[in-house]
């Protein structure tokens, strides 16, 4: 046990998220979490850090109906950061494709992780697709982190559930679902790895209708499946997708989009003809709108019914959540990522899309949540923060509700894995991340100041307004925090010697504010400390 508190708190004291740029490979602009991986981290060449801030901050306050808060999420080894990975790589954010049984993925970026090729905790990035704003978190996969997939979903807007397409839903697909759910966020299906061995689009649809008991809306079919799959075709839009290799390598930037054509292959054109009348069936039956549509102008000729009418009506469907859009690739192979791009900013909702009883208290005041605590070895806390309404900047000083306190916030970054980018100012809608937050906690709400808390409280009608007893999130000034499931883990722990209580306490007090499940106790009878996690 000894050995597990050494290790902990070694991560405590020598982690590091920003800024400690080695000089020797400053062409990576990684951080280094030990001196013995200085030379994993040459393995990548991340994209030209003046390329990407230069990007970012093109448009830092990009209109709110621009963004997308979504996450990743899916069983283990589904392909969820390989995915992350190719979006990156494909909206211009990094040179090269990372790999995880390389170690040189961004969002993997602990030492733990990259030594195990899995995620452990989750980590957000923020880029740019076409003219949207996308803030993005990759979640684990594993059981045991269930915790870091709680807390992300409990701020997203939508989500992007990744399935191994020769396994279906599986037992952790079930977790994560359920938990979004809960949270009531509107999700894309994403059938990755159909170039698998066994991997079958039919019984991947079968699978998430009777496990999840949700309504699919394919659309997209793969050309081929297994060893034969090439490519997609767009139910939509009835064009095919094809991925054209370079003369170099096959990276999957450059396809092709071609109108898809009775005369080039009869077979595969009957089959497509016969799935999109499905879908406009399916989703007619889904949405009176859409039908009434179709019955009055193309009850007759279904081929010519207009792409935008019809994204426009799943569209609708998603963001109700009574269906959900299903799309289809390999993440591995470079095939399907740009479209799953386009499907986000196209069918999941924007912030302001998404409804918040607190919002209506709050008006154009800072509202916004503390959903991760971080400990940096240089910078103390570095609290990820969801904003809700107002805007935030650095050098201010704001007011905690749950701690009744007042703080100064000195530096505000954009969230990039374990690369951030100081900005000036960061609005509604946005994740951020902020240094100098020292008592803020996990779950707690951050608002302008005092008095701003208290005019709120007063426009909810209520003299008791910031307290904590309010049941319900609309009842109450004080964000909803992050469920926490019932600890799995207990131990009894002391510190090798008097001279280090200190140590172990301060140590103890950064993991408890990172980690909302770890609850530490002291017994008053033989002074030994409890800790339980789950």
């Amino acid at each position: 046990m000894l050995a597990v508190l050494k290790k902990f708190t070694v991560n405590i004291y020598e982690r590091s998220y920003l800024y400690n740029e080695c000089k020797q490979c400053w062409r990576v602009r990684s951080v280094h979490l030990g001196r013995k991986n200085h030379q994993d981290f040459r393995k990548r060449d991340y994209s030209s850090p003046s390329g990407a801030i230069k990007s970012l901050r093109s448009v830092l306050s990009p209109p709110v109906s621009k963004i997308r808060n979504i996450g990743i999420m899916a069983h283990i080894d589904a392909g969820k950061t390989t995915t992350t990975e190719r979006m990156l790589y494909y909206s211009g954010y990094t040179r090269t494709l990372g790999d995880v049984d390389d170690g040189d993925t961004v969002t993997d970026f602990m030492a733990e992780e990259r030594e195990r090729g899995i995620t452990i905790q989750s980590a957000a990035v923020t880029f740019d697709w076409n003219d949207h704003r996308i803030n993005l978190i990759d979640t684990p996969g594993h059981v045991d982190f269930t915790v870091e997939v709680e807390r992300s979903l409990r701020v997203l807007d939508g989500a992007v559930a990744v399935f191994d397409a020769s396994a279906g839903v599986e037992a952790q697909t079930l977790t994560v679902w359920r938990q979004a759910n809960k949270h009531q966020i509107p999700r894309i299906c994403f059938l990755n790895k159909m170039d698998k061995t066994g991997a079958s689009l039919s019984y991947c649809i079968d699978s998430i209708k009777q496990k999840l008991k949700v309504t699919p809306l394919l659309l997209q079919l793969p050309i081929g499946e297994g060893k034969t799959f090439k490519g997609l075709v767009d139910l939509v839009t009835k064009e095919k997708l094809i991925w054209c290799p370079t003369s170099d390598m096959d990276d999957g930037r450059l396809f092709e989009k071609i109108p898809l054509a009775e005369m080039d292959n009869p077979e595969l054109f009957e089959v497509v003809k016969d799935a999109r009348n499905s879908l406009i069936e399916q989703v007619a039956d889904l949405d009176d709108e859409f039908a009434e549509l179709v019955l009055e102008d193309y009850s007759e000729n279904l081929d010519s019914l207009p792409a935008g009418k019809f994204q426009a009506a799943i569209r609708r469907l998603t963001l109700a959540q009574r269906a959900v859009p299903v799309l289809c690739g390999s993440a591995l192979k470079n095939k399907g990522i740009q479209p799953l791009l386009d499907a986000i900013t196209m069918y999941l909702p924007a912030p302001n899309e998404c409804y918040h009883d607190f919002l209506q208290w709050y008006g154009n005041d800072l509202c916004a949540l503390a959903f991760k605590v971080i400990h940096d070895k240089q910078r103390g806390s570095l609290v990820f923060l969801r904003i809700y309404s107002g805007t935030m900047k650095p050098q201010s000083a704001v007011h905690n509700i749950n701690r009744n306190c007042t703080e100064r916030m000195s530096r505000l970054l954009l969230p990039f894995a374990d690369q951030n980018i100081e900005i000036p100012s960061l609005t509604e809608g946005n994740i951020a991340l902020s240094v100098g937050l020292k008592q803020t906690a996990t779950g707690d709400t951050i608002v302008t100041s005092r008095a701003s808390a208290m005019a709120a409280a007063q426009r909810a009608g209520r003299a008791d307004g910031m307290k904590l007893g309010a049941s319900k999130e609309s009842e109450s000034l004080i964000l909803a925090g992050i469920d926490i499931p019932e600890p799995v883990f207990f131990c009894t722990i002391e510190p090798p010697s008097l001279a280090r209580q200190p140590d172990l306490e301060y140590a103890l007090s950064c993991l408890q504010r990172e980690d909302p499940s770890l609850k530490v106790k002291t017994d008053p009878d033989s002074g030994q400390i409890h800790w339980t996690e789950l």
